[in-house]
């Protein structure tokens, strides 16, 4: 399923410099991927004594990496002259006039425009070819001379002297692109809307067990290997496998995400507009439940264990491929549903860090005399919680796929998952509903609210501590140890890429 980009995955704080250079990866803004463009083309240069203009046509062809291309021209400087479209210059005789190779108007000679190659052509028509080219994409990094019979490179010389400042403006935003889409393989976008940010990943490690989350300058978390939103502790294959599935159900996904719910006790509709999963109806009934089971609400309620309904072995073949059948929707729509109700949840609990940062916060400060470093603990709560509902949401994808054969391996993960998602309800609850009634309250006191803090303070330590558990667990694979779990996606890894092996996608 594809998800608006006003669902974003951003983080609460800016990550600093500091921060930056102990991280295994490094933000790249355009005027740095231009620096990097012009050290590059000026080293060329000076090796291989070639104009700049040259060495940025080789480097675009070489998808700027500079030991392929100085390893290919010294090997074969010919071969690669002609591949790219440098020619050698052709002396011409002086003349008055001349007669332009597109529009075949005659010219006076100082009006006369002339390439790397022999080819003659009035400024007009030779800028209108190089700025139509340039409305076309950035196929312009690689335009040839007009004539057809020739491969003479436009050089960005050319490009500079024949356009107006809105083409070359544009004509070097392709250039600069090109650095990341067509060059460097450790470089890629941020995919945020409206960032103009590239993250090169620095990391010594590749493969699954790698580390590849990232944070943007515009505060954008995601992982730089699938470009997907970060989705620790699960691996990219299943993210791809699940992302798949939901695209593959987008019908019934409509009808998962009903924004209203009946009430389990009075039918009324009610609509979720709170972030913990405990819902009171707001009628005269009164009713505690679980939005997305509807059970019975109570401290120590949990649904994240799926429970198949007991097939009847007397059907016949048909009977038996329609229970499978919605057997198996109702399976994915069990995960589904909670793993799309943790991403709202989520989202929820950003806006409602934002408005406790912007408002609240200075209204308990001054309320109960807190300092700065005192009021500290309310939104660490609340970025405990949106990253606990991050990791919670995707540990429902990585229990869709564990298979149902499986029976240990799945009881172990319902179990760290039921007790990781029981303690963040607590969490979300006080940091929520409870934080809200100490706003409201007029009569309470200082030590009061000290109490309601201790309290918060080790909810958020025991939920941090329940999701550590549970993301150790998920990345060894729920093996008994780290090697084990290791060794197990090793396995996988190689079984992939065995020869006469068709992969099949999971759904």
């Amino acid at each position: 399923m594809d998800f608006d980009f006003d669902d974003v995955n951003f983080i609460d704080e800016s990550i600093s410099d500091d921060d930056h250079k102990k991280k295994s990866f490094k933000i790249l803004k355009e005027i740095d991927i231009q620096k990097i463009q012009e050290d590059d083309i000026a080293s060329v240069s000076c090796l291989i004594s070639v104009p700049t203009t040259s060495a940025c046509i080789l480097l675009y062809h070489f998808k700027w990496n500079v030991e392929s291309l100085l390893e290919t021209w010294f090997s074969d400087e010919e071969r690669v002259k002609k591949k790219v479209g440098l020619v050698n210059k052709i002396p011409i005789a002086d003349s008055k006039e001349f007669t332009c190779g597109i529009c075949f108007d005659v010219f006076p000679a100082h009006d006369k425009i002339i390439g790397s190659c022999d080819h003659m052509y009035c400024s007009t028509c030779l800028g209108t070819y190089i700025s139509t080219s340039i409305d076309e994409g950035p196929g312009c990094l690689s335009l040839r001379c007009p004539d057809p019979s020739c491969e003479a490179a436009v050089g960005v010389d050319m490009v500079h002297l024949l356009v107006s400042d809105i083409y070359r403006k544009k004509f070097h935003q392709y250039l600069v692109r090109s650095y990341v889409d067509q060059g460097n393989n450790n470089v890629k976008w941020c995919p945020a809307p409206g960032c103009d940010a590239a993250i090169e990943y620095k990391g010594n490690d590749v493969g699954e067990s790698a580390s590849y989350e990232v944070v943007c300058s515009c505060s954008y978390k995601f992982c730089w290997r699938c470009i997907e939103e970060d989705h620790r502790p699960i691996d990219c294959d299943t993210v791809v496998k699940w992302i798949q599935k939901n695209k593959c159900e987008a019908q019934n996904v409509q009808w998962i995400l009903a924004y209203t719910k009946p009430c389990p006790k009075c039918n009324r509709a009610i609509e979720k507009n709170m972030g913990c999963m405990h819902m009171t109806c707001n009628r005269s009934c009164g009713h505690q439940f679980c939005w997305t089971c509807l059970g019975p609400w109570s401290n120590s309620h949990r649904c994240n264990t799926y429970k198949s309904e007991q097939k009847d072995e007397t059907k016949n073949a048909e009977d038996k491929r329609r229970q499978n059948a919605k057997a198996s929707l109702e399976r994915y729509t069990h995960y589904f549903e909670r793993w799309d109700a943790n991403h709202k949840s989520r989202m929820k609990a950003q806006t409602d860090l934002k408005k406790m940062q912007e408002k609240n916060l200075n209204i308990l400060s001054e309320k109960f005399a807190l300092t700065e470093l005192r009021s500290k603990f309310v939104p660490e709560a609340w970025q405990q919680i949106i990253e606990c509902r991050r990791t919670l949401k995707w540990s429902y994808a990585y229990g869709y796929f564990i298979p149902e054969h499986e029976r240990a391996k799945l009881a172990l993960f319902e179990y760290l998952q039921g007790q990781a998602e029981a303690g963040l309800e607590r969490l979300h609850q006080c940091a929520e509903k409870e934080l809200i009634e100490w706003l409201e309250n007029y009569d309470a006191t200082a030590d009061q609210f000290d109490i309601f803090r201790v309290k918060l303070v080790d909810l958020t330590s025991v939920t941090r501590n329940y999701f550590a558990n549970l993301v150790t667990a998920l990345e060894n694979d729920l093996c008994e140890s780290e090697y084990e779990g290791q060794a197990k996606r090793k396995n996988r890894k190689e079984e992939k890429k065995k020869p006469g092996k068709k992969q099949k996608l999971a759904v």
